[in-house]
């Protein structure tokens, strides 16, 4: 049974830094596409970096290039997204997901989402 658990969010003021994560069990995270999505109250949801199988390639949403990093740790089979420069628009849940053994970072081409981990910014 494959879980993903997000954790690290809260409430911070503008300028601030986060550090979410996703803890992955039931799938090997380096064997699958990895991303971050998040949706803020009354918008869709929006995709924000995404890690292709292997680390071949890292994918951001040109509203946080520069800011967010994302990154894994297969020991520990978890996936990071490192956030500097928070600002309000930033506030939303933020879910990780998991494109299963295909090198895909559409919200259609995931197969497992989280629970999701809320991240609020102050101004």
């Amino acid at each position: 049974q494959v879980q993903l658990v997000e954790s690290g969010g809260g409430s911070v003021q503008a300028g601030g830094s986060l550090r979410l994560s996703c803890a992955a069990s039931g799938l090997t995270i380096r064997r699958n596409s990895m991303a971050w999505f998040r949706q803020a109250p009354g918008k869709e949801r929006e995709s924000v970096a995404c890690i292709y199988p292997g680390v071949a390639g890292t994918y951001y949403a040109d509203s946080v290039k520069g800011r967010f990093t994302a990154s894994q740790d297969n020991a520990k089979n978890t996936m990071y997204l490192q956030m500097n420069s928070l600002k309000p628009e930033d506030t939303a849940m933020y879910y990780c997901a998991a494109a299963f053994l295909k090198k895909s970072c559409s919200e259609n081409g995931m197969d497992y989402w989280g629970k999701g981990t809320l991240v609020t910014i102050s101004s």
